[in-house]
């Protein structure tokens, strides 16, 4: 299947964004008022020295527009300036228009009045007006690459864990405010500024859907920020997303990422931009904006910065402009983007995919939305396991109907399928396609076990589950010992898994073989692992949650979930083009338009590692700048390296 790279066009230019969200150091949100043009051009310089080629940028909503028909015209000129200093290094900015939120505190206009942001006709109207307003003024100017409507609406507008807006009355105010920004003449790409935080992505559902206001954007900006308990988990969560956000086609710019160096090391907060820049790159995303350009260790006395004082350190320079780890890694991504002419590059076809279940994102009658933790879980942890094993995997979508080019179908610890994608899986099957499938109880006490039909048929099997009961598993680790090869997997090979959940889903899925082979056992003799051939391909089923118990667990990978997806891929016949023997260390390819192909080598190590990589016959690697053939590669702690592969 054809793997999501869509690259943001505009005026027939392609725009592979790397930049920073900006406030200037003089003042933070309130650096209009504190505007200096040479700290400014100062600060854009070193970003424009270290390859950045544009900002996101912030109206600052309370300042800019202090009156419901007011504008204020001496900030729209040091905005102009601002403009012009980006014009001098040759960079853009994207400009965003409602900015009441910003790192832990929200800003109204005096005149907002408590009215709703989304229904109260005349604040939306107000807030149209707005954008349309600075739309004219600065749409023309050459250093105008974008525009965001807000800047993280879902926690201003109204606090969606409380009193979430509709999906109806978001979009309607989506279309009002995109369709302004075009009215006014812009001719850039629109986005929202949400941070994608919607039901698609996130399986919450805040009123923002990326389905619904896809007719009105131009592109999708996820904002990841969110934390786990194991490394190589967090090192994927941008990369995870970004694949879930281009649930519609459209271009993923990576809009905010970060971290305060108040929380990490200097050095691990340059492993997490080296790992979220290279694997969201790997994960379809065509843009990224770094959260942010600047310390503020001179506005500790100002709010947000006085009750969220880590806020201050998320900058990619220090409160002296110098640059801090993280530039330094947006630097050598720099280098590489245009050493492999990345515009003009596209992620490698995959014959592999992980199936999304409808449930994440529909709120079917009687369904659960504490269900949907569990979806994302698992298929982040399978994601994970599938990049260990060398396994180029996209995500097809239950919702759209499965893909029908895809030879190898991945379900991790998957509950619940509609009817109608259980008989596609079957028809595919037969097609001569593998589908695998672990059994996973559920989280919670109500309707334990498989959510979709006839799970026998499917997987040739008779389970043996008893009414409402969970068949706990008593053993803190699964061991599966295989009874054939398997695959790469050899007979009285033993892998093992750790095993957690809860109550509810610490559980096993006890069968009898009825047409099925079993592959693998557990410690007690028990079927683990079974084969059904079936027409011209198979099914195959676990019957433990091997992903989900791996996502409950702190600091497991790589776990052999790995071994696992490398041997389904050989038995379903899926080309690998580069694997490494090693599972710390994951590969990917780029093809560029010309036909070259280029391999990343990304390195989960704690400690240097060296590998040798296999190729398809006949294919070698090389190095980028010299051109030479490279067998052994040395990765440094959580390296990455990009050779040519030819």
């Amino acid at each position: 299947m054809r793997r999501h790279s869509a690259h943001l066009t505009h005026d027939a230019a392609v725009l592979p964004w790397l930049g920073a969200n900006f406030w200037s150091r003089t003042g933070g949100p309130l650096m209009w008022r504190d505007y200096d043009p040479e700290v400014v051009r100062e600060e854009l310089r070193v970003l424009r020295e270290h390859g950045l080629n544009m900002t996101r940028s912030f109206f600052y909503w309370p300042d800019f527009h202090p009156e419901p028909h007011r504008i204020d015209e001496a900030l729209c000129e040091r905005f102009r300036d601002f403009l012009d200093a980006h014009r001098e290094l040759g960079m853009g900015t994207v400009p965003t228009f409602i900015v009441g939120h910003m790192s832990g505190e929200n800003w109204d206009p005096a005149w907002r009045g408590g009215r709703d942001l989304y229904e109260d006709v005349w604040m939306v109207g107000r807030q149209a007006w707005f954008a349309a307003q600075m739309t004219r003024r600065f749409k023309d100017h050459p250093a105008v690459t974008g525009w965001l409507i807000t800047n993280e609406m879902p926690g201003y507008g109204r606090i969606y864990q409380v009193d979430p807006p509709s999906s109806d009355v978001v979009t309607a105010w989506a279309q009002a405010m995109c369709n302004a920004v075009r009215a006014a003449g812009a001719t850039q790409p629109v986005s929202l500024g949400d941070g994608a935080w919607g039901i698609e992505v996130t399986g919450r559902d805040n009123g923002f859907s990326l389905r619904d206001t896809a007719e009105y954007v131009d592109f999708v900006g996820p904002h990841v920020y969110r934390s786990d308990t194991d490394k190589a988990r967090q090192h994927y969560r941008a990369a995870f997303e970004c694949e879930l956000a281009a649930v519609t086609g459209q271009p993923v710019v990576l809009e905010e990422f970060g971290l305060s160096t108040d929380t990490v090391s200097a050095a691990n907060a340059g492993v997490y931009y080296r790992q979220t820049l290279h694997n969201s790159l790997l994960g379809g995303a065509t843009g990224w904006m770094a959260w942010n350009n600047t310390d503020y260790d001179d506005l500790w006395d100002r709010s947000p910065y006085d009750h969220h004082p880590f806020e201050m350190h998320f900058g990619i320079t220090d409160s002296t402009g110098a640059p801090k780890e993280p530039l330094r890694e947006l630097a050598a991504f720099a280098g590489v983007l245009k050493a492999v002419d990345f515009a003009r590059c596209r992620r490698a076809d995959a014959g592999a995919a992980f199936v999304v279940p409808a449930f994440l994102e529909r709120g079917y009658p009687y369904s659960r939305p504490a269900d949907r933790p569990l979806i994302f879980t698992s298929l982040h942890q399978g994601y994970v396991a599938a990049r260990a094993a060398d396994l180029p995997a996209g995500l097809t979508r239950e919702a759209d109907g499965i893909a029908e080019d895809v030879d190898l179908y991945l379900l991790p610890a998957t509950r619940q399928l509609t009817t109608r994608t259980r008989r596609a899986l079957q028809r595919r099957a037969d097609e001569g396609a593998t589908v695998y499938l672990s059994f996973c109880s559920g989280e919670h006490p109500g309707t334990r076990g498989a959510w979709f039909d006839d799970l026998d048929g499917l997987f040739g099997v008779e389970q043996q589950l008893s009414y409402g009961v969970a068949e706990p598993i008593e053993d803190d680790t699964l061991e599966m010992t295989f009874q054939e090869d398997f695959g790469s997997i050899r007979a009285g090979e033993t892998l093992r898994f750790p095993v957690a959940g809860n109550e509810d889903s610490r559980a096993y899925l006890p069968v009898v073989p009825r047409g099925a082979r079993v592959v693998a056992v557990d410690g007690h003799g028990r079927p683990a692992l079974l084969c059904r051939e079936t027409g011209r391909g198979r099914t195959v089923l676990a019957t433990y949650p091997l992903e989900h118990m791996a996502a409950r667990t702190p600091r497991v990978n790589p776990e052999q979930t790995h071994r696992l997806y490398a041997a389904l891929a050989e038995v379903a016949g899926v080309e690998r083009a580069v694997t490494v023997d090693e599972p710390y260390v994951g590969t990917d390819v780029l093809v560029h338009e010309d036909g070259r192909r280029f391999v990343w080598l990304v390195s989960q190590a704690e400690d240097e590692v060296t590998v040798r990589p296999g190729t398809a016959e006949g294919a070698t690697l090389h190095d980028l700048d010299s051109g030479e053939p490279v067998g052994a590669v040395t990765l440094p702690a959580f390296g990455v390296r990009v050779l040519e592969l030819r």
